[in-house]
């Protein structure tokens, strides 16, 4: 009799669950193959897309190329999962899961690497393009917005001029009335208020000049950018759109540039320096030494006069100078490819698809290894006996008769009686008989 113990109760329960997760497994396996072909021949066909969108030229040659990534790529995550599926579940010690986790990882970054990138330009890769070009317009306008509002800020030193001008030409009329000198004419003072009065208002009318070149340069700029937005949402391929995209890009930065220059600010600046510096005095005409005197004592307050009045609209031209010029912008075409890595974080459900579609087998690598320790502690403590299935039982018996059968049969055999074997006689020559 044999002296193992029967199963408790609890043991019992364990067998049946072990038992019937077996069975679902084995359902399971059916299908499992087939699924996992179909991830991996999806991926390879957006992997061929992703790579199709990077190749420059569309010759046999690119598309053969191209194919045959996307069929490595496939057959790549095939195997590595197929791999993971029936080994990880079936080790047992920590060592042996921890370094297989370690694999899994490193295939899975090596699987991101070569694929779900790819993926995810097929996915978003036009979107992302259109991303960068309203990303691109947006800076063309910050800089053209920036560049006219210096712009405008540098026409503003036109009133400073005229505020200037007119002080000068206040001051001659009250030395043309005597009220300035005590002198009543136009002579010596008259003269030198008058020349950088004349100087100022030469500068103004150049000021004046340049501002309908700024309206029209900036309403021209806003055209420009309107006809860049409509290349952004407009339908059809993104890459005909980035072409002309990239023509008016250009065009745009060079009105940006031709409204630098017509910033008059420096030309403010130098005007002013050379106001109280560029000063022809003339010759006193008074007839006695003491209308020369006065009229010498007048012109040199009227050059302290001239110098403050410099100085503060040089410190004006300094003050638009300073303020902070846009920022450089130029666009550069970029491919649908470096266009989702360049704004990923635009388009999280893409990468997420991406990944998914490619790292999806993992989680049923661990649901595989979490059934193999159900089943495995379901049959601690149950001896073979107890585990098999009424099926195993009728094979076992079966081949119980079989090896019976041929033991019966052995004895019989051995002890038949033995026959000497048959040796044919040869024909010989008589010479060999002799």
């Amino acid at each position: 009799m044999s002296d193992k113990k029967p199963l408790t109760q609890a043991e019992a329960r364990g067998v049946r669950a072990a038992r019937e997760l077996e069975d679902h497994l084995t359902w399971l396996d059916t299908f499992s193959g087939t699924a996992l072909g179909v991830l991996a021949v999806a991926s390879g066909i957006y992997t061929y897309l992703g790579v199709s969108s990077l190749l420059d030229s569309n010759g046999a040659m690119s598309v053969f190329a191209a194919i045959a990534y996307s069929v490595a790529v496939s057959v790549g995550i095939f195997v590595f999962w197929s791999y993971m599926l029936r080994l990880f579940p079936a080790v047992r010690t920590a060592q042996a899961r921890i370094g297989l986790m370690l694999a899994m990882a490193l295939g899975s970054l090596a699987i991101v690497a070569m694929s779900s990138w790819l993926n995810a330009a097929a996915l978003a890769g036009s979107a992302a393009v259109e991303q960068h070009l309203a990303k691109t317009v947006q800076d063309y306008q910050d800089a053209l917005e920036s560049t006219h509002e210096i712009a405008l800020s540098a026409q503003g030193l036109e009133r400073d001029v005229a505020r200037v001008r007119q002080s000068f030409e206040d001051l001659s009329e009250q030395e043309a009335t005597g009220n300035l000198s005590g002198l009543a004419g136009r002579g010596a003072v008259f003269r030198v208020l008058r020349q950088k009065a004349s100087e100022l208002q030469g500068l103004e009318a150049q000021i004046a000049s340049q501002t309908p070149l700024v309206d029209n340069a900036f309403d021209e700029g806003n055209q420009i950018l309107s006809r860049m937005r409509a290349l952004t949402v407009e339908p059809g391929p993104v890459e005909a759109r980035s072409v002309e995209f990239s023509e008016q890009a250009v065009r745009l930065a060079g009105l940006i540039a031709q409204m630098q220059q017509l910033n008059v600010a420096p030309l403010v600046e130098r005007a002013a320096q050379d106001l109280a510096a560029s000063v022809v005095l003339p010759e006193l005409d008074g007839r006695t030494e003491e209308t020369r005197s006065d009229q010498a004592a007048t012109i040199t307050s009227v050059l302290d006069v001239l110098g403050r009045r410099a100085k503060t609209l040089e410190t004006a031209a300094q003050t638009v100078q300073q303020l902070a010029p846009p920022k450089d912008v130029t666009y550069t075409p970029i491919s649908s490819a470096d266009a989702v890595i360049l704004y990923a974080r635009n388009f999280v459900p893409s990468w997420a698809g991406a990944i998914a579609i490619d790292l999806l087998p993992a989680v049923l690598v661990f649901i595989l290894a979490i059934t193999q320790s159900a089943i495995r502690r379901g049959r601690e403590g149950a001896g073979v006996e107890d585990t098999m299935t009424l099926a195993e039982l009728r094979a076992a018996l079966s081949a119980i008769r079989d090896v019976e059968l041929a033991m019966n049969e052995m004895p019989d055999a051995m002890n038949a009686p033995s026959r000497a074997p048959h040796v044919p006689v040869l024909d010989t020559p008589e010479s060999d008989q002799k």
